[in-house]
């Protein structure tokens, strides 16, 4: 069984509309309608993830990592300086919950942001290989590049598992 214990690793913590580019493992807590995107390149051990906290961002340039449409392409570049090109990466994706139960989509944070990041992923032709979304539960996320990509996710309600 997967363990969550962040206290264990020296992790660098990515905070709402945050990212993260490097060899380094990573964490971020309280995922509800938000999306961690992850980006893992096995053959130079790097990865990325993203914080995303909305699907748009309606011309809104200051913090690219906060948004699905402007996110991919500043772990992209930032991949880039590492070596890595779009056909050796592969995505991972935690949260998206539905955290206020609306049935109308507009309304559906959650399900908005996770229905951005396929079609980011889809137009840049990366491979989505494990995700972890929506339901009505929040979570938390450890990545570790160096160990393969490994991620733990811990669910609110207790549950724990590996992508």
């Amino acid at each position: 069984m997967a363990e969550f214990r962040p206290a264990d690793v020296n992790a660098r913590f990515i905070g709402i509309g945050e990212y993260y580019v490097g060899e380094d493992p990573m964490t971020t807590i309280g995922l509800g309608s938000c999306i961690a995107l992850i980006l893992h390149d096995e053959r130079h051990g790097v990865g990325a993830m993203a914080h995303v906290m909305l699907p748009e961002s309606k011309g809104q340039a200051d913090r690219p990592g906060k948004y699905a449409d402007t996110a991919l392409g500043v772990l992209l570049e930032g991949l880039e300086r590492f070596g890595t090109r779009n056909g050796s990466l592969r995505a991972k994706m935690v949260g998206g919950a539905n955290m206020f139960g609306f049935n109308d989509n507009n309304l559906n944070i959650g399900e908005r942001n996770i229905e951005a990041v396929h079609m980011m992923l889809d137009q840049q032709r990366i491979s989505l290989i494990a995700e972890d979304v929506g339901g009505k539960v929040g979570r938390s996320v450890i990545y570790d590049p160096g160990a393969g990509g490994e991620i733990v996710v811990r669910r609110a309600d207790g549950a724990c598992v590996e992508l």
